[in-house]
């Protein structure tokens, strides 16, 4: 039965209301932590700048690798109107990923959640500080996930969330929040002449960023050679397969002399699992191409047209 239309007006009202109090907590949740940074050249600030977020109470913060560039100092500057020095502890060009630490005690964090999780149609915040006293809010939705780009260098950006969260100048660098007040992404890039079109690369992915820079300065990675997206796995193809996955990897290029070519994949294979291992997207193949994988046979177990087949591909170490 069909509800008056005063019942409607008071329905959608409602809807609106819960809708404004989420996106508000979340901003009040994580918004104290998303901070300025403005980089520093020969002890003067560089013209560029962007967003970060403080993930750690120690002074520890995300920021987009082509907000920092090859500088190695930055200022920082945080909603309360404090500032301070922070050095850049690397960065992860092939990602966008930089990590810097700051001077002082920083209370108010961000935390990183589980990207794995999200849903197309979710929402979507995108804060920045692009001014350095105040930060930004735009909301949107998850219109696709496990999408891979090329940023403006001509590297290749994998496991990337795409959202309709508008992104202002200076954003870049700021934190993508669910709902629930969790960092799901690192907003890095806008489309240029599209309407509304943005990018954030995946929080599981810039948690694997951030745990090789601390561990080792940098990111060691191997290198098969593809391009890929992250896919719905047809139940059928996941019984031949043997995974318990949902999801998998489908090749959408694959590089001419690569180790992925040299091995025989194509693009349109899927991949199911390395080593034994299930790949349910993109930010598994990331995280499974290792520095340990560098130069040694690794397993594909791959489906396309001929069924389900074995690969040996052997990574290389990335340039």
């Amino acid at each position: 039965m069909a509800l008056p239309a005063t019942d409607l007006q008071t329905h959608d009202a409602g809807l609106l209301d819960a809708y404004s109090s989420t996106v508000a907590d979340a901003v009040d949740r994580i918004g104290p932590a998303v901070c300025r940074i403005e980089p520093v050249v020969e002890g003067r600030r560089a013209a560029g700048q962007g967003s970060g977020f403080v993930i750690a109470p120690d002074g520890l913060i995300v920021t987009n690798f082509h907000v920092v560039g090859e500088e190695r100092t930055v200022r920082v500057a945080m909603p309360d109107g404090t500032s301070a020095e922070g050095r850049v502890l690397g960065g992860d060009a092939d990602t966008d990923i930089a990590l810097v630490r700051a001077d002082g005690h920083y209370p108010d964090i961000a935390p990183l959640g589980d990207s794995k999780r999200l849903r197309r149609g979710q929402i979507a915040i995108a804060i920045g500080n692009p001014l350095g006293f105040e930060w930004t809010v735009t909301t949107g939705v998850i219109s696709a996930l496990g999408r891979s780009m090329r940023a403006s260098s001509g590297r290749l950006i994998d496991d990337v969330i795409q959202t309709d969260a508008a992104l202002n100048p200076g954003n870049s660098g700021g934190p993508l929040v669910s709902s629930a007040g969790e960092v799901i992404g690192i907003n890095t890039a806008m489309i240029r002449g599209a309407q509304g079109i943005a990018f954030a690369v995946a929080s599981n992915t810039a948690s694997f960023v951030i745990a090789e820079i601390i561990r080792f300065g940098r990111v060691r990675r191997a290198f098969i050679g593809v391009s890929a997206d992250t896919v719905a796995l047809p139940r059928r193809a996941a019984l031949l397969s043997q995974v318990t996955s949902r999801t998998a990897v489908r090749l959408r290029s694959i590089e001419a002399g690569g180790p992925a070519a040299k091995a025989g994949l194509k693009e349109g294979d899927i991949i199911v699992a390395i080593d034994g291992h299930a790949v349910g997207g993109v930010d598994d193949l990331v995280r499974m191409l290792d520095a340990e994988r560098i130069d040694r046979e690794t397993v594909f177990a791959v489906i396309n047209r001929s069924g389900v087949s074995q690969v040996t591909v052997t990574p290389a170490a990335r340039p």
